[in-house]
C-alpha cells in the first residue's frame, strides 16, 4: 500500500470509527431514555440528543485543539523556550534535534512542524494533530540524552510518518471519543446508583416491551458497564498496525532501519514509565509510557489489550529490513 492508498484508507477509517462510536452513543442514550425517561419512540430522544451532542462536540473540539490538550497534558514547552534557560551542552543537542527535524520534514515533502520537549527523563517521544501543517512532534528529555544522531533521526521520522499518513488525525479523533463514550458511562451508572432508573422502571413495567424490553436493558446495562473498555480497545486496535507502519515509513525517510531499530532497543531497555503521559495519550507514543507487561507479550489476548506492538517483533522487522537494504 503506497503513501496515497493510506492516507485513504485513514480518511475511511476516520469516518467508519467515528460512525460506530456514534452508534454506540446512541445506545447509551437510548437506554437512558428507556429506563429513565420511559420516552423511547416518544417526541423528544432526550437521552439520545443529549450522548449523540457530548459525542459530536467531543469530537469536533479535540479535532480542532487535541494537540494542544495532548501537550498541556504532558507539560511539554516549544523547543525555543526550552532552549533559552538550557545549558550550553543542552542547547546542542536541541539544536541538533531541530537540525533533524528539518530534515525529515524535507524528506517526507511536509511543512516543519512545531517541535516540544517533554520534561521525562524516560526516552519517548509522539505526534499529534490533524494532519500536514496542524501537527506537532514532543520528545521526552530523556529521549535527547540516550539516543545518537542517527537513532533520533529514527525516531523523528518514525513520527513524522504518523503525520504525513495521516494517523494522528484518526487516533486525535478516536481519543476524544473514547472520553465522550467513558463520560456517558460514568454518568448513566451513577444514575443507577442513585435508583432513578430501577423507580422508572418499576413504574412503566407494562410498557417497557416485556421480554424485548427486559433483553434490552440487559444489553444496555452491559454496555454501560464495558463501554470504557469497549471504547480503549478500539483505540488499541487503532494504534497497533499504526505503529508497524510508522516503522517502515520512518526507515523508508532515512534509508537507515537500523538507526530506528538500535533506538527502539535503547527505548525498550528503559525501565521506568513516562510519568509525564497519562493513560489518555499512552496510544501517541512510540512506546508504551505506561510499561505495561502485555505490551510485550504476542496471541490473541495482547492482540485485543496491547496498545503497542512487542517492541521485540518490531525491532526484529526493522532488522530484517536493513539486512535486505544490505543485499542489494
Amino acid at each position: 500500500m503506497n503513501l496515497y492508498e493510506q492516507q485513504s484508507a485513514n480518511r475511511r477509517k476516520t469516518w467508519l470509527v467515528m460512525f460506530a462510536f456514534v452508534a454506540f452513543l446512541f445506545l447509551l442514550g437510548l437506554g437512558f431514555d428507556a429506563f429513565y425517561l420511559g420516552q423511547v419512540g416518544g417526541v423528544a430522544p432526550i437521552g439520545s440528543l443529549l450522548a449523540l451532542g457530548v459525542g459530536s462536540v467531543s469530537a469536533l473540539v479535540s479535532y480542532f485543539t487535541g494537540d494542544r490538550a495532548v501537550l498541556l497534558a504532558s507539560g511539554a514547552k516549544p523547543i525555543a523556550e526550552v532552549a533559552a534557560s538550557a545549558s550550553e551542552a543542552d542547547r546542542l543537542a536541541l539544536r541538533q534535534l531541530d537540525n533533524v527535524v528539518d530534515e525529515m520534514a524535507i524528506a517526507a515533502g511536509l511543512p516543519r512542524p512545531p517541535v516540544y520537549i517533554v520534561p521525562d527523563g524516560d526516552p519517548n517521544a509522539f505526534a499529534t494533530g490533524r494532519g500536514p501543517g496542524h501537527s506537532s512532534i514532543a520528545v521526552t528529555r530523556g529521549l535527547l540524552n540516550a539516543l545518537d544522531r542517527e537513532e533520533l533521526q529514527g525516531v523523528v521520522a518514525h513520527e513524522m510518518s504518523h503525520v504525513r499518513n495521516l494517523d494522528v488525525r484518526l487516533m486525535t479523533i478516536v481519543a476524544a471519543l473514547v472520553g465522550g463514550v467513558a463520560l456517558l458511562s460514568e454518568w448513566a451508572r451513577r444514575g443507577m446508583w442513585w435508583g432513578g432508573g430501577s423507580r422508572r422502571r418499576s413504574h412503566d413495567k407494562d410498557r417497557s416491551g416485556g421480554f424485548g424490553g427486559a433483553l434490552f436493558f440487559i444489553l444496555w446495562l452491559v454496555a454501560i458497564l464495558l463501554a470504557p473498555l469497549l471504547a480503549q480497545l478500539l483505540a488499541m486496535m487503532v494504534s497497533r498496525q499504526r505503529e508497524y507502519l510508522a516503522d517502515a515509513s520512518g526507515a523508508e525517510l532515512t534509508r537507515n532501519p537500523m538507526g530506528l531499530a538500535q533506538a527502539l532497543e535503547k527505548i525498550d531497555a528503559a525501565v521506568a514509565p513516562t510519568q509525564a503521559i497519562n493513560h489518555g495519550s499512552a496510544h501517541l507514543c512510540i512506546a508504551d509510557p505506561l510499561g505495561r507487561q502485555m505490551n510485550l507479550k504476542e496471541g490473541f489476548v495482547s492482540d485485543l489489550f496491547a496498545s503497542h506492538p512487542p517492541m521485540a517483533a518490531r525491532i526484529a522487522a526493522l532488522k530484517q529490513m536493513a539486512f535486505q537494504h544490505a543485499q542489494r
